[in-house]
């Protein structure tokens, strides 16, 4: 009897060390996942971790971003995707030099900002903006290329004004010229008013000649200029906020010749032109590409684009309203420097 509790019991010890053995072997089998495992590098406990594997902080095209903390307290970097092309609006009102007004970048980067902010907002007026300026008398013929505001023509509008340092939708520095305004949304036209030179006329005969630009928020009329403080002075008394004016298209007296600006973020492969101090308003700018001249598209915060590079660097040729045509030779891309010229329009 006690040979066969012996034989069992010897059995039984024999069993349960196997089952061990063999435990120990399909625990440790390739494919075969523990039993435990610990949270990854860079994780918390809070099932963030589904394997003992490390598991990497970032994806693909992602990179670390701001710290959060886990249920642990354990930080964990948040991904945040990695910008490419930034493109904003530049549109502006008069409230001020605008921010993304001034910011076209360069495809797959991200240009450097401006220093100056705009805070206008970029969305239509809710007015009669469809409607056209009252025009009093005059004609056009001799400006086939001008726009929605015609030389030889008067219109009529409210004046009031602002704080005005010469910036703003335009996307000119600011300037110690204190006779400019701002052109209301419609009369803006996509920013084809910039540069303008309007004679701006009260009803008690005072007179004035203001530059453009800067875009006037949504609330003004058709018609309505939001004059720089010095300039409303020189037509009535500041304290009456708002005047009736008539006002008109002129070729300026300017000195010095146009000078030309490429945007921030410029290169060969993609530009930004403007053109300033031009004594009649412009109405194409056109650059020289593979022997042929190529017409570049005017945004509303004023400057001319060249999305794919084409003519960057080479010659320019500038028209004016009137069909005048200037053309000037191949400049230096270097972003966001002034580079005069001696050349200037014909005064008309």
């Amino acid at each position: 009897m006690s040979r066969r509790r012996l034989i069992a019991s010897v059995t039984a010890s024999f069993l349960a060390v196997a089952g061990l053995i063999i435990a120990f072997v399909l625990g440790t089998r390739p494919g075969v996942p523990a039993t435990t495992f610990s949270a990854a590098p860079g994780f918390g406990t809070s099932g963030d971790a589904t394997s003992g594997a490390a598991i990497p902080s970032t994806s693909p095209g992602l990179s670390a971003g701001a710290q959060t903390t886990g249920a642990t307290g354990t930080p964990r970097a948040r991904a945040t995707r990695t910008p490419g092309t930034t493109r904003t609006p530049g549109t502006t009102g008069t409230t001020g030099p605008g921010t993304a007004a001034l910011r076209a970048t360069t495809p797959g980067t991200v240009s450097p900002p401006t220093t100056t902010a705009r805070t206008t907002p970029t969305t239509a007026p809710t007015t009669t903006a469809a409607s056209a300026p009252t025009a009093v008398a005059g004609g056009s013929a001799g400006a086939p290329l001008a726009g929605r505001i015609r030389p030889g023509v008067t219109y009529s509008g409210a004046a009031t004004f602002y704080d005005s340092d010469g910036s703003g939708a335009c996307s000119y520095d600011r300037s110690p010229d204190v006779l400019t305004a701002a052109m209301n949304y419609t009369d803006y036209e996509g920013s084809n008013a910039c540069g303008a030179y309007v004679l701006v006329r009260a009803s008690n005969g005072a007179t004035i000649t203001v530059r453009i630009t800067n875009e006037c928020p949504p609330d003004c009329a058709v018609g309505q200029l939001d004059l720089s403080r010095e300039a409303f002075a020189k037509l009535a008394t500041p304290s009456l906020g708002r005047i009736s004016i008539t006002w008109q298209l002129v070729s300026a007296d300017t000195s010095g010749g146009i000078s030309v600006r490429y945007k921030v973020g410029s290169s060969q492969w993609w530009c930004g032109i403007q053109v300033i101090n031009h004594r009649n308003p412009l109405a194409r700018l056109e650059v020289q590409a593979n022997g042929t001249w190529k017409q570049l598209s005017r945004t509303s915060y004023n400057y001319f684009l060249s999305p794919d590079g084409a003519g960057c660097g080479g010659a320019l040729r500038v028209t004016d309203i009137y069909g005048q045509q200037l053309v000037i030779g191949a400049l230096a891309v270097r972003p966001d420097v002034v580079q005069g010229t001696s050349l200037q329009f014909t005064k008309r």
